[in-house]
């Protein structure tokens, strides 16, 4: 009991400061991100990097992390982050319907890229970091950060090995691919990402066109498609991490720094585990069969991608802006031969 009243004596007697919270975990910033991503994807994209910002970053902020259509629909993410809702997003500019005019560029632009190392030396090195800060900067978002993830590939239930398969498949994919795609037969199908695997299963969907075949095995889609397509429509699918403007600035200049290397450690995991696990499951994976389309034939749909850009481009000046990068840096990739371009 003595000890008990000294303690309550010495208690009272103590400043009121001495007893309260410190001051930084009262004011801890706290942010919520959503994910284009579900939960098993997400264990790779994107949650290692959350989760060594929030150790690295301990009582002053935290970033709580949301996957597909856990607080908004995919389709929503936008409208939810420029209003505030949620404070930031991990998306590709064309899943999360921004109004935008590089909105078409992001997921997958046609031949846009041919491997994943491309989109970051398009954005560090070509121009388009500048022309997204622009675009994101007019409508209160900022554009945080761009990387690359996994090429685009068919996974179907029956064989693809000719255009002539691709009719009037129903296929998953994003919106600017599925406007490319519907020229060769492909009828573009848009559903929440939780519904894709039972979609498959009972005949709603005849494949994916939305990833390669690691996120295939991730995500479960190989256990209900039998075949893959070697052919892709893109090498690599560009997304990015955004933030509320208001948000993003109220944030002290080192949490800044933090955010963006964790950021950049996001990306450089990507590009070994996509870049390791494509190769590794064609040759190692069990559940599906590879299909190919001759070079011949598939040359038809790289050159409707070419007459797609211009299209493309006619839309807008930025749109221009964006396809000429696009066009420079393929010609520079094509001169610079092996192992950059492969040509024929």
């Amino acid at each position: 009991m003595t000890n008990r009243r000294k303690f309550l004596a010495g208690a009272a007697m103590a400043p009121a400061a001495a007893l309260a919270t410190p001051a930084i975990a009262q004011n801890k910033i706290r942010w919520r991100m959503q994910t284009y991503a579900g939960p098993a994807l997400a264990e790779h994209v994107i949650k290692p990097a959350i989760d060594s910002f929030n150790k690295i970053a301990g009582d002053e902020m935290e970033i709580e992390l949301f996957f597909a259509d856990q607080l908004v629909p995919t389709g929503e993410l936008f409208r939810a982050m420029q209003k505030g809702t949620i404070d930031a997003v991990q998306s590709d500019d064309d899943s999360m319907a921004s109004p935008t005019e590089v909105t078409v560029f992001g997921g997958y632009f046609p031949f846009a890229s041919r491997y994943s190392l491309d989109v970051p030396v398009l954005f560090n090195q070509y121009g388009l970091n500048e022309i997204w800060d622009e675009e994101y900067s007019k409508v209160g978002v900022k554009h945080l950060s761009a990387g690359a993830w996994d090429p685009c590939h068919f996974a179907t239930k029956d064989p693809i090995r000719s255009l002539e398969d691709l009719k009037g498949k129903r296929v998953f994919t994003f919106p600017t691919a599925g406007r490319f795609l519907s020229q060769f037969g492909v009828v573009p199908v848009t559903l929440p990402w939780e519904d894709i695997e039972v979609a498959v299963q009972t005949g709603e969907l005849d494949g994916v066109a939305w990833s390669g075949i690691t996120e295939d095995y991730t995500v479960g889609w190989a256990d209900v498609t039998n075949y893959f397509l070697t052919n892709n429509i893109s090498g690599a699918w560009a997304g990015s991490f955004f933030a509320n403007m208001d948000r993003y600035q109220e944030l002290p200049d080192h949490l800044k720094e933090l955010l963006k290397i964790t950021m950049d450690s996001s990306h450089y995991y990507r590009q070994w585990w996509y870049w390791g696990g494509e190769a590794s499951l064609r040759v190692n994976g069990t559940k599906m069969q590879l299909t190919s389309i001759p070079d011949q034939e598939w040359d038809q749909v790289e050159k409707a991608a070419l007459t797609f850009w211009d299209e493309i481009a006619a839309e807008s000046e930025t749109k221009a802006r964006v396809v000429e990068i696009f066009k420079k840096y393929n010609a520079d990739m094509q001169k610079a031969g092996r192992p950059y371009r492969y040509n024929s």
